[in-house]
Formats: C-alpha cells, structure tokens, sequence
C-alpha cells in the first residue's frame, strides 16, 4: 500500500516482470530460525544482481 499511496506502484510495490526489485533469499525461514538471515543465498537490488549462491554440481 506504501507504493500505491506514493503514486509509484507501476514501479515497485510487488514482485512483477518490469519492476524494480529489492530481494534477499536466505536458507531457511528467519521465523522458526534467525540465524536464517546469515545464511544468503540471493541479494538482487533494482533488478540486478549483487550475490548468487554457487549451485550444486
């Protein structure tokens, strides 16, 4: 609702094709396990990505 009350929402606000992105994936859920957010796997801001995790062979 923030995006929509700023009149931004076309641009940010959700995760859909051709907006802008801000995401952090962790290993795990921050909520049964804190210790969850050191363990990141995926950082993308603005659509770009900053970290990815090595994948499995």
């Amino acid at each position: 609702m923030a995006a929509e009350s700023l009149g931004i929402a076309d641009r940010i606000g959700s995760l859909e094709m051709g907006k802008e992105a801000d995401i952090v994936a962790v290993d795990g859920n921050p909520f049964d396990d804190i210790t969850a957010v050191r363990r990141v796997v995926f950082v993308m801001k603005h659509g770009r990505v900053y970290k990815d995790a090595p994948r499995a062979r």
